[in-house]
């Protein structure tokens, strides 16, 4: 069984920390940068990666040494998943990569969901009062209920059949961050980085049982507002104010660069079937090396990118 069955809920709490971000770094100041310019910074922000994960995902996908069938597929169709991949476009069609939303970099699901809630943000969500935003979240809130009890658990979002659980998911989480914020629900506290990831880390780590649809409901409408809270009131020490940067800054590019090793990993796995203290090794040593190579994508390519695109746009608001 894996030890750490919920870990897919790091998805909620992303979209709640994220609902609290945006209120925080927007809300005073969306009206005066206009649409335009917020669209823009999310995409120079955002998008990068996106590229860079669905351009891994191909590699992978055509030249993983362990497995995989490319050749079952015509140049057409893989060249159509892979720039639905690019744009953020939905096409759940690639048998091997289990019909994900993005064949080639599947946590582009959340990015899709991310998008959408932004859009919904600049548009709608920016202007109106706390009371409104209290409703939606109540009734997002039942949606979440709905879409846990009828499949059981909270999984879903990933791929065509589970398409709309995902929207459920976002609506709920990122307008309980943002409620957040505009309410001032701030917990002061001595918890500090430690303490507050441990708290996080207990989430994923819950008995996995039949009553998973009530236990991760309950997590992602309680539990994860409630660490965005304490997160918000926390201390930091001195001494891990650069951990905190690090992981803060490493945490995206990592999201959007392990599948396509993930994927080789499933498929080295089932091909050669290693044993447990290989197994061992290769897990700890593939993490370190992932975190390595996010490290490379983050300094040779997203960052760059995201300095020159900045530097561009706000030469144009010059002229």
């Amino acid at each position: 069984m894996n030890f750490i069955g919920h870990g897919f809920l790091a998805v909620d709490f992303f979209f709640c920390l994220s609902g609290f971000v945006i209120g925080y770094a927007y809300d005073d100041r969306i009206a005066k940068m206009g649409l335009r310019t917020f669209f823009i910074s999310r995409i120079i922000r955002l998008h990068p990666l996106v590229i860079a994960g669905s351009i891994l995902g191909l590699l992978a996908f055509l030249f993983d040494p362990f497995g995989g069938h490319p050749e079952q597929y015509s140049t057409g169709k893989i060249a159509l998943a892979f720039l639905s991949s690019l744009l953020l476009v939905p096409m759940p069609a690639i048998a091997d990569r289990a019909y994900n939303l993005f064949s080639f970099n599947a946590p582009a699901w959340s990015l899709f969901w991310e998008y959408i809630a932004n859009i919904v943000y600049a548009f709608v969500l920016c202007r109106i009062s706390r009371g409104f935003l209290a409703l939606l979240t109540i009734l997002s809130a039942m949606a979440i209920c709905f879409v846990a009890y009828r499949s059981g658990n909270l999984l879903g979002g990933w791929s065509g059949p589970t398409f709309w659980d995902g929207g459920a998911r976002v609506s709920y989480s990122f307008l309980a961050g943002l409620l957040i914020y505009r309410s001032n629900w701030i917990i002061r506290n001595k918890l500090g980085f430690i303490g507050l990831s441990a708290l996080l880390l207990l989430a994923f780590l819950m008995p996995y049982s039949k009553w998973n649809w009530l236990s991760e409901t309950l997590v992602v409408l309680f539990y994860f507002p409630l660490l965005i809270a304490l997160g918000a009131g926390a201390t930091l020490a001195p001494v891990l104010k650069k951990a905190c940067i690090f992981s803060g800054q490493i945490s995206y590019p990592l999201y959007m660069t392990h599948y396509a090793v993930l994927w080789m990993f499933g498929n080295y796995y089932t091909s050669h079937k290693p044993g447990t203290m290989q197994l061992a090794f290769i897990v700890v040593g593939g993490i370190i090396l992932l975190v390595g190579a996010a490290y490379l994508v983050m300094v040779v390519y997203d960052m760059p990118v995201r300095k020159y695109l900045s530097a561009k746009r706000l030469e144009k608001t010059r002229k």
